[in-house]
């Protein structure tokens, strides 16, 4: 009767928990990106404090005075990110798109135009993402691949594909009912419902669709690593 070395017993398990430590790792570090190519959670939670004051002052004041507020507290917002050293994109991207919000609402001359570039942007996105499910390459699994710098031979194991997929499908559904309900209350010309489905749809729902990527790689990880055992022992 043959019993295992204990030294390799236990390099091996050293071994394991390095690997688990990188996958864990990895997954976190991809779940951020994603995050952060959304807004980042602070970045979201930013761009709520425009909408706080442009739905009141809009109700008391005027579209006007609404558009110049929304601004000047979008400014205030660029100037404490900077002035905090965070990431310059995240932050000139943020003012911009309250720029524009504004701009469209000036435009059309009422106040629910204000809502209307994160309404379609949110179609776009869920689009985008959708598709890339029907042709069988999952957004969140090539971020993975491109932020670890791994390979695309997960797409040759299905269990990781499928974790993939669902991940990126809770993408989809979060973009999809930040159109859908915005769209309708839009439609309705309830502006100040659409400041209130903004924050609450906004990082919430992000966080929600952060966490399943997490868990959807990690998934994915351990069937490649199955996989791979599986083929050292034939």
């Amino acid at each position: 009767m043959t019993f295992p070395d204990k030294g390799t017993a236990d390099s091996e398990q050293a071994e394991a928990q390095i690997e688990a430590q990188q996958d864990d790792s990895d997954a976190k570090l991809t779940a951020h990106v994603l995050l952060e190519q959304m807004g980042g959670l602070s970045g979201l939670i930013y761009s709520s404090l425009p909408v706080l004051v442009f739905v009141p002052i809009s109700s008391f004041f005027g579209l006007t005075a609404a558009i110049y507020s929304a601004l000047g507290v979008a400014g205030l917002v660029l100037i404490w990110r900077l002035a905090r050293r965070e990431s310059v994109q995240p932050a000139v991207s943020g003012f911009i798109g309250v720029g524009i919000s504004a701009l469209i609402a000036y435009v059309i001359g009422a106040s629910k135009g204000y809502f209307l570039l994160g309404i379609w942007s949110s179609l776009i996105y869920a689009g985008v993402f959708g598709i890339s499910i029907l042709v069988r390459r999952p957004l969140v699994g090539y971020g993975w691949s491109w932020v670890t710098g791994h390979d695309r031979s997960w797409r040759d194991i299905r269990r990781a594909v499928l974790a993939f997929d669902i991940a990126t499908a809770v993408w989809v559904l979060v973009f999809a009912s930040r159109f859908l309900v915005q769209n309708h209350l839009y439609g309705l010309d309830q502006t100040g419902l659409l400041g209130v489905a903004r924050i609450a749809m906004g990082w919430p729902l992000t966080a929600v669709a952060a966490l399943a990527s997490y868990l959807a790689i990690r998934t994915a990880q351990k069937a490649l690593r199955d996989a791979e055992h599986h083929v050292t022992e034939d």
